[in-house]
């Protein structure tokens, strides 16, 4: 990629290699050695939470010293550790193995091998096997799929027909994380050279290597962290609205055969969740030989109350007298959780800048209604594969090394069907906002989207960012959940177990704190501490100090399921998720 001055830069690459883990003990050493950090570092703070607890931050140890907050040039902990890195270019660099880094990959080989021509393109992906981080409902609307294999059922893809309501009529039950592996092995076929476990950033604390490429892909996924860079950086959210998203919660279920139903699809919106809080079910039957279910749970991450837990939503969900009787004698066999993007048409960036482009859900393309994405992540990644293709074959092209514009992605991504599908729901998500709540969204739904199809002259906004929603714990009222028995419903720890996660013990947390003293100061002072509750994976805690007066913040950043909720729903804004050491985070088997 390059800089908005046409230099180019190195996409930065963690690797496994021994001399970053000389940084690493380096690292520890020096901290277990109590070098000194600045005084500002350690705020001394004195205040009471929502229940009257002292919430003090005196004593707290420091918590976060990422190099976004503290540069590696004033910090004494990096005083002789050599940062050299190893260099390696290619045409096309795609950071993310998913639906959409895939297809680009994959449409890219296919001009290159049709038109004779050599092209080098390189897939990276934090998860440690393609596919490993991939979490879907998923029920495939197959049009993209189809366009870039359109013998892809022969192929072997595994997939269920699906079984009702009309609206899914054609589409097919799938395990995304099987469908996004097996898209890998078709890459590999073409030539794409893939990079399993290794984690792109901006920089990182390991010495790594850098990939230069005449074009970057970003297609991270919802919320991605090097997304989040680009946008300040090229001012790509400029004209446009801040995204707004949802958290999904899903389990897989081996069920009693009697209670199976391959290809069936059920949806549901509303309870157990208050009318003015967006959100809703879905139960897919698979059909795999075994009676599987994939289940889950989806609530927008706009809600305002800050006792509201998504998870344990999700869990007194499933004891509905239509969805029990479907468990009831069936063991669950695996639990994740991420975050999606819902702020469609009015929320879409600015996709390209000199050197690189925006995929997939990283800017969001989801169609909300559809609780669909994936057709739509995939076809804009072969969107950009043809542009960039055209671009990179052109006999004018001046320059072997200088990243290229493709300005022309943007263009045909908004000719394409994926502009005119977005903006035919774009009124659906934002009309749950009025003080009807759900009904009022479903009224607008029914009256403008199934009669005039979207074609109202007008474009509703969205209520601004999730993380401005919450109000002051003082004047909203404590939810009270059931306890979980142990057969239907589940404590949270024994769920995250399920999904296999896993980070290497000695990284410094990929977790980061801008300010130290204010989960307490704030978040805990003002809004009783949410982040213990929106997270999915028992990340964030707060608990009494050794001295026993006042609070502080624990961070278990091993279990992070690398949903991205906290970024994202934090009041404060003072958490920011980085990569962590590439093959780190769940371990999905088809989710």
């Amino acid at each position: 990629m390059t800089s908005p001055h046409g230099k180019e830069l190195g996409l930065i690459i963690t690797t496994h290699i021994s001399v970053s883990r000389k940084c690493v003990r380096a690292l520890k050493a020096i901290q277990r050695a109590r070098v000194a950090l600045p005084a500002s570092f350690f705020p001394s703070l004195l205040h009471k939470d929502p229940n009257g607890r002292c919430c003090s931050s005196a004593p707290i140890p420091r918590i976060t010293s990422h190099y976004t907050i503290y540069p590696r040039d004033k910090d004494p902990r990096w005083e002789g550790v050599d940062m050299q890195r190893f260099v390696d270019e290619a045409d096309v660099v795609i950071v993310g193995g998913g639906p959409a880094g895939l297809s680009a990959a994959i449409r890219l080989k296919q001009l290159a091998n049709q038109h004779e021509k050599e092209l080098r393109v390189c897939v990276v992906e934090k998860a440690s096997q393609i596919g490993a981080h991939t979490l879907s409902g998923a029920c495939l609307e197959p049009s993209a799929l189809e366009e870039l294999f359109p013998d892809w059922k022969e192929r072997g893809v595994q997939h269920a027909n699906t079984r009702l309501p009309m609206n899914n009529h054609g589409n097919y039950i799938v395990r995304l994380g099987h469908l996004v592996r097996w898209l890998g092995e078709q890459a590999e076929e073409l030539g794409v050279e893939l990079y399993p476990g290794y984690a792109a950033a901006e920089d990182v604390f390991e010495r790594g290597m850098e990939l230069h490429a005449k074009v970057t892909l970003f297609g991270e996924g919802c919320h991605g962290h090097l997304a989040k860079q680009l946008y300040k950086q090229f001012n790509l959210r400029e004209g446009c609205e801040p995204q707004t998203y949802a958290i999904g919660l899903k389990e897989m279920w081996v069920i009693d055969e009697k209670n199976w139903r391959p290809g069936r699809v059920e949806h549901s919106v509303g309870w157990p969740l208050k009318r003015n809080t967006y959100g809703g079910s879905f139960l897919y039957h698979l059909n795999e030989g075994e009676p599987l279910v994939a289940l889950g749970f989806v609530v927008g991450l706009d809600y305002t109350n800050p006792y509201l837990s998504p998870f344990r939503e999700f869990q007194r969900w499933k004891h509905h007298p239509s969805i029990s009787p479907i468990l009831e004698g069936g063991s669950r066999i695996a639990y994740g959780a991420r975050a999606l993007n819902e702020g469609g048409f009015q929320s879409v960036p600015k996709l390209t800048f000199p050197g690189g482009a925006l995929i997939g859900c990283s800017p969001g393309f989801m169609n909300v209604p559809k609780i669909k994405g994936t057709h739509t992540a995939m076809k804009s990644g072969m969107l950009a594969a043809e542009a960039i293709f055209s671009k990179l074959t052109d006999e004018n092209l001046q320059s072997e090394t200088t990243g290229l514009h493709v300005p022309e992605y943007e263009q045909n991504l908004k000719k394409s069907w994926i502009w005119k599908e977005l903006h035919a729901v774009r009124n659906i998500r934002p009309s749950f906002h009025s003080y009807l709540g759900l009904y009022g969204g479903m009224l607008y739904t029914g009256v403008f989207y199934w009669i005039l199809r979207g074609k109202e002259p007008w474009t509703l906004k969205h209520c601004g960012l999730d993380s401005a929603q919450l109000k002051p714990a003082k004047q909203c009222t404590p939810i009270e959940y059931p306890k979980p028995d142990g057969k239907i419903s589940f404590d949270l720890l024994s769920s995250v177990a399920l999904s296999g996660t896993n980070h290497e013990h000695d990284q410094p947390a990929h977790l980061t704190l801008k300010d130290d003293g204010v989960p307490v100061a704030c978040n805990l002072a003002t809004y009783d501490g949410p982040e213990q509750r929106f997270c999915p994976a028992g990340v964030y805690e707060f608990i009494p100090l050794e001295s026993g007066e006042g609070m502080r913040l624990q961070i278990n950043a091993q279990n992070c399921v690398h949903c991205k909720t906290c970024d994202i729903k934090d009041p404060s804004q003072n958490i920011n998720w980085v990569v962590p050491e590439g093959s780190g985070g769940p371990a999905y088997n088809g989710m």
